[in-house]
């Protein structure tokens, strides 16, 4: 049997008129080019090489079956490479799950953008501030905030950096009055998020640059298991939210909200890709996170 290793020794030795220099250039030793030779002349039961102390030449045989062996290469070359292609253009349907707020204004988006590189790629989204049933949902990958604790799943980081932040929009300052300090929050009205384990009104930050931690219980006139609906609020001059940077990046860089309190750091808020089992782990799934680290680095 043909060995395509051989028909490479061969074409380059051709090319080289040197066995040793053919050798240099495929990272092998002359002995192990040679015996590729020999190997080939065996198996086509043909002599392609004049070999003398001093030079190598193609005989007639070498000469006739060289553009053939240059063509088969070629061939070889060229199903690999659209091999690869048709291995790029990735297929089927990538059922994913992702938080409201992030999945609505951000990343319907940039799965838009996704998709237009990966044309065959389908798509079945379930957009949820609840935790997706992976199992039961059988949800492929799951847009996560927060420390992944579960040890049992595979938890690919997209924006590590991640963190919350205070805001509010300028209408609801002018009319209410700043925000100079943590203790001028227990008198404005504070939009909380709701989910099964309870209303987070309890707010963490860190004081800058010691990252002192300090707590501040807040209360307010709404709450919303929807952290979409609770940055609306805030858009709309209703109250104070503190929210995922990510989330309100587009709010800030248009001055729908602004960041109260700078000097003081948010609670850490990592973004992940997350699947069940390391089998879920495709190369689309690993390109998808890699597009998705990368807008998120365009709004940092």
């Amino acid at each position: 049997m043909l060995r395509l290793d051989d028909l490479q020794v061969f074409v380059r030795t051709a090319d080289c008129g040197s066995l040793s220099a053919a050798a240099r250039e495929l990272g092998i030793s002359p002995a192990l080019a040679s015996a590729a030779v020999k190997r080939l002349e065996g198996e086509l039961g043909l002599r392609l090489f004049l070999r003398t102390t001093r030079s190598l030449s193609l005989t007639a045989d070498g000469t006739h079956y060289l553009d053939p062996a240059r063509e088969a290469l070629r061939l070889l070359r060229a199903g690999s490479d659209a091999l690869a292609a048709s291995k790029d253009s990735f297929g089927g349907t990538l059922k994913i799950a992702m938080p409201s707020d992030l999945g609505r204004n951000l990343l319907l988006g940039w799965l838009d953008a996704f998709q237009r590189r990966h044309p065959k790629l389908h798509y079945q989204l379930s957009v949820s501030d609840r935790l997706a049933d992976m199992v039961r949902q059988q949800v492929d990958v799951a847009i996560r905030y927060g420390e992944q604790d579960d040890s049992s799943l595979i938890a690919l980081p997209v924006a590590a950096a991640n963190d919350r932040v205070l805001v509010a929009s300028s209408a609801y300052l002018r009319e209410h009055g700043p925000v100079l300090s943590l203790d001028d929050l227990q008198r404005h009205n504070c939009l909380r998020f709701a989910l099964e384990d309870g209303l987070h009104d309890r707010w963490t930050f860190y004081r800058l640059p010691q990252r002192e931690q300090v707590s501040v219980q807040v209360s307010g006139n709404r709450s919303a298991d929807d952290a979409d609906l609770v940055r609306r609020w805030a858009v709309a001059g209703l109250g104070i939210a503190y929210k995922s940077r990510l989330d309100v990046s587009a709010d800030l860089a248009a001055g729908r909200l602004q960041r109260l309190l700078p000097q003081m750091a948010g609670e850490a808020a990592p973004l992940h890709l997350v699947c069940m089992h390391r089998a879920q782990v495709t190369p689309v799934v690993l390109q998808l996170r890699d597009f998705l680290r990368e807008q998120c680095n365009l709004l940092a």
